[in-house]
């Protein structure tokens, strides 16, 4: 298809297909390739406490292994849509997908934490390839009647894979390997460069600027300076040099990317757009929400595997009530933002949200997933559901037809870095709430100075610490329910301030986003307020 912003450039064997069988080859890749980032973003976090166990890892070393994808992902998704734009859409599409798979091995065969780290890492720049080239794919392969149709397909295929993602990872954990979880990518990966190459046209867009690769880098900087800092702040302690120097750095570099972006010609995150009252209020509500839900999600599956000793299959499942609501609501959430505008839903979605969290507080060591925690997910998850439609309506609706793709970006991009910070910021409240609390139990448990030094070298591994060997079955079972308790005790915590999030979030749509956004919705036009 060409249109007046895009210009085929290269013909394939696809194009003399029947429009509707090109159409099913181009929407199978699409959803096979962006079906393998979002499915390793929830895999991992079940595949977490194995990791953690093989490696002997640290909870630092373990955020480190969420962190380092999603600051990636986070920092250069904008900057992977503008190379497709320039140098084609396919091609930079299937660069991700070979990039992310060929990370996927090296993730599979790693030998220690560090290089499955660095592995991570790379598949973070992949997936910030292939992730906009899927929807930018199909945006310019089909045309304006059935392009709605095409993304809600793509939608919704995406959320199913991704609810099966961490029921499937977790069985693969629990029965074969965690190293499983990542080498699944590779069959997945191979069958979307066969299907790209053999039916999807190549396209570009005729209009597209200059790569902002000075913003891309200070983005890059700025917030790996700053979780950098956060996260070593446990090991090493503000006043050590790496971790009041990265902060600096991160700091500066977040100041001077705002500085460029207001100054280059053309910018990944064109700060114009944040004169938009609706579309600041958006993403200010995205980056609140969004952290409290990217820390439940770390610590989450560490607490029902670690402490409520819940198989890693289970895990991903405790899980599948959430997803399914957001799935199955989404439509149904559509819905009142066509009767009622986005304010009201994202006043009520996040209030809703927040109860969830607060019930998810209540859980004590041993509780049953039926009465503790199903009531809790489906809670968070109908708050999710209400919120999700119209958040994402405000954020198209507040910015001009022609920087849809740039505003959604940017929604993208700041709801990927809030979960990134979140993690940074709360698991070292974690790991302060923990210890303390340890050391206050343990006070009461007569306990030998060796063994104490020992316990407290091994409190940054949360409810992963191994109990010392050499004492008897009693003072072992006292040890292991204080690390239980101690971990629950940190948890709720979080979660509680989880909640103050999703309370702020609703603080942010009542004050910030405009009444008028409602009645532009409903008028069906764009909001520049």
């Amino acid at each position: 298809m060409r249109t007046s912003r895009d210009e085929a450039v290269t013909r394939t064997r696809g194009t003399s297909l029947p429009h509707e069988a090109r159409n099913a080859w181009i929407l199978t890749a699409t959803i096979l390739g962006s079906s393998m980032a979002f499915i390793d973003s929830t895999v991992v976090n079940v595949a977490l406490p194995a990791i953690q166990n093989n490696f002997h890892a640290t909870v630092v070393d373990v955020q480190w292994v969420v962190e380092s994808y999603g600051l990636l992902l986070g920092a250069l998704i904008l900057v992977g849509g503008s190379l497709g734009d320039l140098f084609g859409r396919r091609r930079i599409f299937l660069v991700g997908v070979a990039i992310f798979a060929a990370a996927s091995v090296a993730c599979g065969i790693a030998t220690n934490i560090h290089q499955l780290i660095i592995a991570r890492s790379i598949q973070g720049v992949g997936a910030a390839l292939l992730v906009p080239g899927s929807l930018a794919i199909i945006s310019t392969s089909f045309d304006e009647k059935s392009r709605g149709q095409a993304i809600g397909t793509w939608s919704g295929f995406t959320a199913i894979t991704t609810a099966i993602g961490p029921v499937l990872g977790g069985w693969l954990v629990e029965h074969a390997s965690w190293r499983w979880a990542f080498l699944i990518n590779v069959p997945l990966a191979v069958a979307v460069l066969v299907i790209s190459l053999w039916r999807i046209p190549e396209s570009r867009s005729d209009t597209a600027g200059r790569l902002d690769w000075l913003g891309a880098l200070l983005a890059t900087l700025g917030l790996g300076g700053l979780v950098n800092g956060f996260i070593e702040s446990v090991n090493l302690g503000w006043r050590h040099p790496l971790v009041f120097g990265s902060l600096i750095v991160g700091c500066g570099g977040l100041v001077a990317f705002v500085f460029v972006e207001a100054h280059v010609a053309s910018p990944m995150a064109p700060l114009t757009l944040f004169k938009s009252k609706s579309f600041s209020g958006a993403n200010l509500l995205t980056l609140f929400l969004y952290a409290a839900i990217g820390i439940f999600f770390f610590l989450f599956p560490l607490n029902l595997i670690q402490v409520q000793g819940y198989s890693s299959t289970a895990t991903g499942a405790a899980v599948l009530p959430l997803i399914l609501l957001m799935f199955f609501l989404s439509r149904w959430s559509g819905g009142l933002v066509a009767r009622y505008g986005p304010r009201g839903p994202l006043i009520i979605g996040p209030l809703i949200a927040a109860l969830g969290f607060v019930l998810f507080a209540v859980p004590s060591v041993g509780d049953t997933y039926w009465k503790a925690f199903f009531p809790a997910i489906v809670v968070l998850g109908f708050g999710m559901a209400v919120t999700v439609a119209p958040l994402t309506t405000v954020v198209m609706n507040s910015v001009d037809q022609d920087r849809v793709g740039t505003g959604s970006g940017i929604n993208n991009a700041v709801a990927r870095v809030a979960g990134v910070l979140a993690i940074a910021v709360f698991g070292m409240v974690m790991v302060n709430a923990f210890g303390s609390r340890l050391d206050h139990t343990l006070a009461h448990v007569s306990l030998p100075p060796d063994i104490l030094r020992e316990i407290h070298a091994d409190k940054i591994k949360l409810a992963g610490m191994q109990v010392p060997a050499g004492l008897d079955p009693g003072t072992k079972a006292a040890i292991k329910a204080a690390i239980g308790e101690a971990f629950v005790s940190g948890f709720r915590i979080v979660i509680l301030i989880c909640a103050g999030l999703s309370v702020a979030s609703a603080a942010v749509a009542w004050r910030i986003i405009p009444e008028d956004s409602d009645r532009f919705v409903r008028r069906g036009t764009v909001s520049t307020s």
